[in-house]
């Protein structure tokens, strides 16, 4: 029997806001999504007053002022370096992880098997928050599906203390029949009522199906659940990603646009952040697409467009696809609107799988990789985006991102370092 455990953090970006700030242990606490628009992670004290995920902050401003929730702007460099270092203690335990998230991994576990794997588990949970101060729960199972609900039980049952072992047959008999089909992995709550008009509707109903069934019925993804859920490994651990075929950078701007001047220093922004994830994989972009449209919900009436330049030869050259990015915004930029967003689109091939240019000096091509490693280098140094093109600017003039409640980059930014 194959055995996978899942570690997933709790509360991840609320835990990471509570890291640096104690005050913040036991009161309900929310994180906003980019410009402080939406709710997208809640602490357990403020689930428990109801507060739904994905919920516009203005609809929910009193309750949060009434029950003195702290609100948290989105600081996804604290979290990013702060899941690094998560990823980085889990991988202590076990030579076989898959990183499945910003807060979730899977380890392979079959070489352990002579451990007492519930012992070893909250090894490994005490071990992360000592280690990085985040919580962490687990769940194991003879699949990734079992595991993933495993780790449902950990985080939601208190018995559990944060660790669950779903691979007994008898255990997975009592717990999968009170588990809604809605939380298995893979289902999801638009599919479950669809389910539910079958007469599955729970984590037990969907394992009884026979998997042809359920692949001619709905789709082979949902047979396979079906298997998984069984005990049958179905998923084998991903140790090294798929690299991506696409890499988007898009964001709304902090107010309504009208000028073309701020707009095209946002997709030079853009066009550097998603130059940095294309270097990244080392993968190469044929295509470059940059959209702007204005607010759907505005009074003024909507715009909305894109347009995409096909390159002759895949490049890693920042300066040309910059050029390209602001040659695309003139083609769709049109005068009198307020825009809203704006974002840059790039297709990808991997490096040394592609038909060179017969008439390319690779001269410039080993320039542009000195230009491009120094500028990496320097702001690995100093900190991102410490050094850019000239036609990203230095001040935001109101593509920036509203952050009201940002927290420091503690461990990101020499500035932001704590003081004790």
């Amino acid at each position: 029997m194959t055995i996978f455990a899942l570690a997933d953090c709790n509360n991840f970006y609320a835990s990471c806001e509570r890291l640096f700030r104690p005050a913040l242990e036991r009161r309900p606490v929310v994180v906003l999504s980019n410009n402080d628009g939406c709710i997208i992670a809640r602490s357990n004290e403020a689930k428990a007053l109801g507060i739904p995920m994905g919920a516009p902050l203005f609809q929910w401003r009193e309750t949060l002022e009434r029950h003195r929730v702290v609100v948290c702007s989105a600081n996804f460099s604290l979290y990013g370096d702060l899941s690094r270092r998560v990823m980085q203690v889990l991988g202590h335990f076990s030579p076989e992880m898959e990183i499945y998230s910003i807060d979730e991994a899977f380890l392979g576990l079959d070489g352990f098997r002579h451990l007492h794997l519930d012992t070893y588990a909250r090894q490994i949970r005490q071990t992360v928050r000592q280690w990085t101060g985040i919580p962490v729960s687990i769940g194991i199972g003879p699949s990734k599906t079992l595991a993933k609900l495993a780790n449902v039980v950990a985080k939601k049952v208190p018995r559990a203390k944060g660790v669950f072992d779903l691979r007994d047959a008898t255990v997975q008999a009592a717990i999968l029949p009170r588990m809604p089909v809605a939380e298995v992995w893979g289902v999801g709550r638009k599919l479950a009522p669809r389910l539910a008009r079958e007469g599955i509707e729970s984590a037990w109903d969907l394992r009884q199906r026979d998997p042809a069934w359920l692949q001619a019925r709905y789709s082979i993804s949902l047979a396979r659940t079906a298997r998984e859920l069984a005990g049958e490994a179905c998923l084998p651990l991903e140790e090294q990603p798929q690299p991506r075929q696409q890499i988007l950078s898009s964001r709304s701007f902090g107010q309504r646009l009208r000028d073309r001047a701020p707009i095209e220093q946002a997709v030079a922004h853009h066009v550097r952040l998603a130059w940095e994830k294309l270097r990244g994989q080392h993968s190469l972009a044929g295509a470059i697409t940059v959209f702007l449209r204005t607010s759907p919900h505005a009074a003024e009436p909507y715009y909305g467009n894109q347009h995409t330049v096909e390159l002759p030869e895949p490049t890693q050259d920042l300066a040309r696809l910059t050029r390209l990015a602001q040659r695309a915004l003139r083609h769709i930029y049109r005068k009198g609107h307020a825009y809203q967003k704006c974002g840059v689109l790039l297709n990808l091939c991997e490096a040394g799988l592609h038909q060179g240019d017969l008439f390319t000096n690779p001269s410039n091509n080993t320039e542009r990789e000195t230009l491009h490693a120094t500028l990496e280098a320097i702001n690995r140094r100093f900190g991102r985006g410490s050094l850019r093109l000239a036609s990203e600017g230095f001040q935001t003039h109101g593509w920036g991102m509203q952050q009201n409640h940002r927290s420091p980059s503690y461990t990101t930014s020499w500035g932001a370092l704590p003081r004790v």
